[in-house]
């Protein structure tokens, strides 16, 4: 039987044109003139893809593929936003939206119909495997970094996450955006972790909400991973900063939970980066040197427009010293709160490794895990407020 494909456009001309163009490659064509007139062909015409444009009344595009998304009956249905808007923050949002490809008009028919056939392809290949229904809330996304390395900022990430899955047994995924310079992978036993130097190698069109999830690995604690590679050549592909945008943008819709470890500093990905974040966690080493870093490093992302009420300071004490300060001359110097200080336990964290586990969930009773608890919870209360 042929495929269907279901055209939503409010132009005539190019309902006529494109339908007849698809028609004569043996395509089923059933046509819409607007966004709500399209959602309800799409429930009772049941397409294999959906042909959307952006700019219709009523209901444009963008609302248009959330609810379709939204709907049990058609969240699995591929969708190809194809429009006038050629903007890179149009084509993301379109992803956002939930979009599976993105073509800008005028195009030539043989581009149309590569676009067409390319994505029916991947609809059957992956008809018989677990297919992601989009949901309609992004995650909360807690964003770590700090000023400088070597702070723990990888640590904190999983421990963190590992401890708001607990408290809120809900699904969590631990991002670690630092392709070529990733530590996460084998900590936890993944050697030469390849997934995210996979989506910043793959095409934008490619990077579907399936393509992300299919590439995220669970962890026997249950958490999924995104690690970062080895390899220091693969940090030329942050050179790729619409790629980590859009891959991010697919995160947020696949758990509950997203922890993004953005590392040492502040690059422009970053500073991009952590405007997509609901919270930002900020390491800070209770030494003088560090503690004048961060106070920068808060001062400028208050600059870039976070709220410092979105800023979390949380002291790490890697080792047993005297020399170092205790919390309440770390928070005068740093001029900002410090929510959580986490206890030095370099057995612990040793131990961890070398079993591929995580410390907060292998040892939750530990000091280290009741503070990584305590700042979970405060996190998710932060959650719950009102904004």
């Amino acid at each position: 039987m042929a495929e269907k494909i279901l055209i939503v456009d409010d132009d005539l001309d190019t309902l006529k044109l494109v339908g007849l163009m698809l028609q004569k490659q043996g395509y089923q064509i059933v046509a819409a003139t607007n966004g709500p007139q399209g959602i309800a062909m799409a429930e009772t015409e049941n397409p294999d893809l959906v042909l959307l444009d952006v700019m219709m009344p009523e209901m444009d595009g963008y609302e248009t593929a959330k609810s379709l998304r939204a709907n049990p009956s058609t969240a699995n249905t591929p969708i190809m936003m194809f429009t006038a808007k050629t903007q890179l923050d149009d084509k993301v949002t379109g992803f956002e939206a939930g979009a599976d490809d993105y073509l800008t008009k005028p195009t030539h028919p043989t581009e149309l119909m590569a676009h067409v056939k390319a994505l029916l392809a991947r609809s059957r290949t992956s008809s018989g495997s677990v297919v992601i229904a989009s949901a309609e809330k992004r995650a909360f996304t807690v964003g770590i970094l700090s000023a400088r390395g070597g702070l723990g900022v990888t640590t904190v990430a999983v421990n963190l996450g590992s401890a708001i899955q607990t408290a809120s047994e809900s699904e969590v995924i631990v991002a670690e955006l630092r392709p070529g310079m990733g530590t996460l992978g084998q900590d936890v036993g993944l050697p030469d972790p390849q997934g995210l130097t996979r989506l910043l190698q793959a095409s934008q069109v490619d990077l579907t909400r399936q393509k992300v999830k299919e590439e995220l690995t669970t962890h026997d604690s249950g958490l999924h991973l995104l690690a970062a590679s080895i390899h220091p050549r693969d940090a030329l592909l942050l050179e790729k900063p619409n790629h980590v945008e859009l891959i991010v943008n697919r995160l947020v819709y696949l758990a509950p939970y997203v922890i993004l470890d953005f590392g040492a500093g502040l690059s422009k990905l970053t500073q991009s980066l952590v405007k997509l974040c609901n919270q930002l966690v900020v390491i800070v080493e209770p030494v003088p040197n560090t503690i004048m870093h961060t106070r920068e490093l808060i001062a400028e992302l208050v600059d870039l427009g976070i709220s410092p009420k979105d800023i979390q300071a949380v002291v790490v004490n890697r080792i047993r010293s005297d020399t170092q300060m205790n919390w309440s001359q770390v928070q005068a110097q740093l001029e900002h709160p410090v929510l959580v200080a986490i206890t030095p336990a370099p057995e612990l964290f040793y131990q961890a490794v070398r079993a591929y586990a995580i410390a907060a969930a292998a040892q939750p009773d530990s000091l280290p895990g009741q503070q990584f608890t305590k700042l979970a919870t405060l996190l998710l209360d932060i959650e719950k407020q009102p904004s």
